[in-house]
């Protein structure tokens, strides 16, 4: 018996001994990972302040070079050769009647595409092709759309160096990203909505209009507004399009002349002359508050939708 009482104690012993080295290795795992845990919490907050930290300098520089710069005779003056007479009237017109083309035409023809695709188009190697190809404009160079904007609009159309011009070729560069935009939100639609619209003797386009299109429409809008939000900020198309980089009138029909905020931001930053430099900065200043106002109206749509 008391051999049998001292192996059992020894096996006790042992088992102790086994759950204490258990918990040990459990412990320093566990420490090892929150180790790793720490440095990847450390290195990505390092890469957000570094973006950050970087963003806020080039604003700063902005604000102290251009801040003083953006006067009301900054906003309702043209371009002139002497810094202290030039305003951004016209090209901040011209931006205006691009965005007041391309956002209805993006708009109708995007989602309609997005629609078709998703909803009528049939599963298939073609509709597979569309999509990828779709998928890959989104990433081209805009100004690959450019040269097709000069080609299509301003020498086959004879449109010329138009408003018209210049609002179909940002139609064609940020089309794509719409319609990618538009599919996914459609597509998030739980499929349950659209058989219980049926189900109730809906027609097909009823369903789409009535029920697909409400849900989806927070996730169209946001990715439209984002879009258009680059379109108003690039350069390179409407050079390609022949946009002025001086004009001292506003557009009066789609079929005139124009320029645009990055145009003329770039022009003055090409200028040799140090004013021209903080005209530049009051230019981007204007710019990023249009930028900001719709990415700020993308969330309030959003918001005000999804309720």
């Amino acid at each position: 018996m008391a051999a049998e009482e001292l192996m059992s104690k020894h096996k006790t012993a042992l088992n102790h001994e086994r759950a204490f080295d258990e918990e040990r290795k459990i412990a320093s795992r566990v420490k090892q990972r929150r180790g790793r845990n720490r440095l990847a919490h450390g290195l990505f907050f390092l890469a957000t302040l570094v973006g950050v930290l970087v963003l806020a300098v080039l604003l700063f520089d902005i604000f102290q070079r251009g801040w003083s710069y953006v006067t009301a005779d900054f906003m309702n003056n043209f371009a002139s050769r002497f810094p202290s007479r030039a305003g951004i009237k016209g090209a901040l017109w011209g931006s205006i009647w691009l965005i007041a083309i391309t956002a209805p035409l993006t708009f109708i023809i995007g989602v309609g595409a997005a629609i078709y695709l998703e909803e009528y188009a049939k599963k298939g190697w073609i509709s597979t092709l569309i999509q990828v190809n779709i998928s890959n404009l989104a990433g081209v160079p805009s100004i690959v759309f450019g040269m097709l904007g000069l080609t299509i609009f301003v020498q086959i159309l004879a449109l010329k160096k138009s408003v018209l011009a210049g609002g179909l070729t940002l139609t064609l560069l940020i089309l794509p990203v719409v319609i990618v935009a538009a599919r996914e939100a459609i597509a998030s639609v739980p499929n349950s909505l659209r058989h219980a619209s049926l189900a109730m003797g809906a027609t097909r386009w009823q369903t789409i209009q009535k029920v697909v299109l409400p849900y989806a429409l927070p996730g169209i809008m946001t990715g439209t507004i984002l879009a258009l939000s680059r379109a108003i900020g690039e350069t390179a198309p409407l050079i390609m399009v022949g946009a002025a980089t001086f004009l001292a009138f506003t557009p009066g029909s789609v079929f005139d002349e124009f320029s645009a905020l990055p145009i003329q931001i770039y022009n003055w930053v090409a200028q040799p002359k140090e004013e021209f430099s903080n005209l530049a900065a009051a230019g981007i200043i204007v710019l990023l508050v249009i930028l900001l106002t719709m990415n700020g109206l993308a969330i309030f749509l959003r918001n005000k939708f999804q309720r």
